[in-house]
């Protein structure tokens, strides 16, 4: 009655038809979406064999860790696929799949890791083939994750770019934008589970349209996690932060990563290691992770260890080969870095590639005073920490406390911060001898640099090809670089060395290629020694068969010396390290006595001069079982000989 009394109301019959025309649209506009994600996704039969792919291209680990995170995510909601590697899978058979998931890391030169290389191909070959068409995917679904680094530039997530556009081409419909990661953006794991949530919602019944974002079709509860739809906005160009949610997060850099610029950065600490608008080095992420290997990390972007030769010579056990090839006191030595950063990714990295990577200086700078102190602090309490460990004598836990010597060689290179100098200056003003090492990608920086006790620059190869294989580096001018490097070191006046690694099997057989290089750089000496293996590692291929012995070493230096043609003879070795040092003769060898190890004491007295000297200035007599060929080996004989006992399972026989 009431309804009828206002029908008979003019105006009331309006607003009836009003409210019913809006009602009737609104569930129209409803069936159609209904119709269209139907359409999109149709509902898979349990008993049909029908199932989504998940692909993952990978070459550390990275990509397919989240992938399979993912896979479990996707059965969690009730939606089956399959994880697929590409190298297992035969690229035609795409035309036959539904739906499709591609979560692709970034190698080299913006390709793809070597294992996925056919199937980027063969994608890339049909794309561009006229007799395929535009319709080979028509029947596809598909959505991309990207891994990769903005240091490469243009190349960074180029794979998942490139399959995007490709399989577009080719008739596929995408349901999501590509989401690019980074993975020294701090967020890599936050970014990918938003997508993920993103992903599901759309294969549960949301949608994206002109690159926005919408759950409403949509709320999905699963024993894993309760998923709902969101409202933000999604788009390819948009790089909002994503906070919290930090822990836990991976952090296998991955494929030769870069550290990229931050996201748009807000006046807070978040994940992404950002405080008051100014990017940090060393995210939260990072942070967790090398403070997990025993770093103690300063500030935003420096870090001190203590090494295990420091503990062993506290135990009177011995000293590094530092110690029996240039007279540095173990116990007294801090291992030290003012940037955690490197702009390598070599394949022998013994941090396991969990520091930050640049090419430029492009973060918050820490105080040099500050670090210093911070340093000497850190690594004080970390020798404290040896009192009452077995073995540890007074005398020299007393001595440790007092560090005389520092290699700034822990990590990254420590020549990219700005202050290096400053920092430097501090170190001998406190009269603490430096070891600085660079990885010869920054010329200038080389140039710039004050006299330090010893400078060295990794060479980690002879030929162009050899060290973009074994070092990675991020540079594209990096060959040219690394020969501005060494014709910088022959500028220098004080102590340089060259720094080979040797690898079996990626550089040992360079030998004439590395006697090139002495006319370059001309170094006092070169220390040889074989690459240390770290243990298995996503990030290295490197195994057990490709550490040499000490005898490979010893002939790999030999016929280095002998190619010298008596510029360079072999001086020390140091057998436990499995390491051999050359000296110029003509310098160091007076009167068929070596002085390879260093006075110290004058050296700061010369710094504190202010007058030039050379490295003859402050040089010292090297003691005979440090010589090479002596039967200690490098080892001091006033420390006492430790030897761990080996328990081998025993061999069985059939």
């Amino acid at each position: 009655m009431r309804l009828f009394e206002a029908y008979n109301s003019h105006s009331a019959r309006l607003t009836l038809l009003a409210l019913l025309s809006a009602s009737t649209l609104y569930c129209f506009y409803k069936s159609l979406r209904l119709k269209r994600h139907a359409l999109l996704f149709p509902t898979t039969n349990p008993n049909s064999s029908s199932r989504g792919k998940l692909f993952f291209v990978s070459q550390t680990g990275t990509s397919e860790i989240l992938a399979r995170r993912l896979l479990r995510l996707l059965t969690s909601c009730d939606l089956s696929f399959d994880l697929v590697h590409p190298k297992d899978y035969e690229p035609e058979d795409l035309s036959k799949e539904t739906l499709v998931l591609i979560v692709a890391s970034t190698w080299e030169d913006g390709n793809p890791p070597p294992d996925a290389g056919f199937f980027s191909n063969w994608l890339a070959e049909s794309a561009d083939d006229f007799r395929v068409g535009s319709m080979l995917l028509s029947r596809c679904k598909f959505a991309v994750f990207g891994v990769g680094s903005r240091s490469y530039g243009a190349a960074f997530n180029a794979v998942a770019r490139g399959f995007s556009k490709r399989m577009r081409k080719l008739g596929g419909l995408q349901v999501l934008p590509v989401e690019e990661g980074d993975v020294d953006a701090g967020d890599l794991d936050e970014v990918f589970d938003v997508w993920s949530r993103k992903l599901i919602s759309v294969l549960k019944g949301g949608s994206v349209e002109n690159g926005v974002f919408d759950g409403s079709m949509a709320v999905v509860e699963s024993d894993a996690e309760t998923i709902d739809g969101s409202e933000e906005d999604y788009d390819d160009d948009d790089d909002a932060d994503r906070e919290n949610g930090a822990e836990g997060s991976i952090v296998d850099l991955e494929d030769i990563a870069g550290k990229g610029p931050s996201r748009k950065t807000k006046t807070m600490t978040t994940s992404s290691g950002t405080i008051n608008g100014e990017k940090e080095m060393v995210t939260p992420v990072i942070r967790a992770s090398l403070e997990k290997q025993g770093y103690k990390i300063i500030g935003s972007h420096s870090g001190v260890k203590i090494c295990r030769w420091t503990k062993s010579q506290l135990r009177g056990r011995g000293g590094c080969y530092k110690h029996s090839f240039y007279g540095i006191e173990s116990h007294r030595c801090m291992e030290a870095t003012p940037s955690l950063a490197c702009a390598n990714k070599c394949v022998f990295c013994w941090r396991h590639h969990t520091n930050p990577v640049g090419k430029s200086w492009r973060w918050k700078m820490d105080d040099p005073l500050e670090i210093v102190n911070s340093a000497i602090d850190l690594h004080t309490k970390m020798i404290r920490q040896m009192k009452g460990v077995p073995g540890v004598k007074a005398e020299r836990l007393s001595e440790g406390l007092s560090p005389r010597h520092c290699a700034l060689s822990l990590v990254g290179e420590p020549i990219m911060y700005p202050e290096i100098n400053s920092l430097i200056e501090e170190l001998h003003r406190r009269r603490i001898s430096t070891f600085l090492v660079t990885n010869a990608q920054f010329p200038e920086k080389i140039k710039e640099l004050k006299p330090v006790t010893q400078l060295y620059v990794s060479v980690d190869a002879a030929t162009k090809d050899s060290l973009k294989a074994i070092d990675r580096p991020l540079f594209g001018d990096f060959w040219e670089r690394f020969v501005d490097s060494l014709k910088a070191l022959r500028e220098k006046q004080q102590r340089t060395v060259y720094r080979l690694t040797l690898v079996k099997g990626w550089n040992t057989e360079e030998i004439d290629a590395y006697f090139n290089l002495f006319s370059i750089g001309k170094p006092d000496f070169v220390e040889i020694k074989g690459v240390t293996y770290c243990g298995s590692s996503a990030t290295s291929k490197l195994t057990m068969e490709n550490v040499p012995w000490h005898a490979d070493v010893k002939a790999f230096s030999e016929a280095l010396a002998l190619k010298s043609k008596g510029e360079y003879e072999v001086a020390c070795e140091h057998v436990h390290s499995c390491c051999v040092l050359l000296a110029k003769s003509d310098k160091f060898k007076v009167n068929n006595q070596w002085f390879t190890w260093i006075d110290y004491e004058k050296f700061h007295d010369l710094v504190a001069s202010g007058r030039p000297f050379n490295s003859k200035d402050y040089m010292a007599a090297t003691p005979s079982w440090a010589v090479y060929g002596a039967e200690e080996g490098g080892f001091d004989p006033g420390q006492s000989r430790y030897r761990k006992e080996r328990h081998h399972r025993p061999k069985t026989t059939d």
